[in-house]
């Protein structure tokens, strides 16, 4: 019984000091600046949960397709982000990263 207390307590004591911090590599790809306001936002709330390397993985798409992928972000993956900077985002996604007057 007191090996079994004195294994619990050691363990215990153990678990205390583990980190459970990630450290991440450096970020490689940076946003394309831009005076929009929405390269801020962009900024400020994509590079939450992901890298800006995201964004160069998809397609040159028109305006519906980056207005579908804020809105999935937000309903989908709940993404903070308030609806009222969403066109915004999406105005910079699209200027910087669509597809020529689609």
């Amino acid at each position: 019984m007191k090996t079994t207390v004195l294994i619990f307590a050691l363990l215990s004591s153990l678990s205390m000091t583990v980190s459970a911090s990630t450290d991440w590599p450096p970020e490689t790809l940076t946003y394309r600046p831009s005076e929009l306001p929405g390269y801020a936002l962009v900024r400020q709330h994509c590079l939450t949960c992901h890298s800006a390397h995201y964004v160069t993985y998809q397609p040159r798409s028109p305006r519906t397709y980056w207005d579908a992928t804020v809105k999935k972000m937000k309903y989908t993956f709940g993404a903070p982000l308030d609806d009222k900077d969403i066109p915004a985002m999406v105005d910079y996604l699209t200027q910087t990263y669509g597809s020529p007057s689609r």
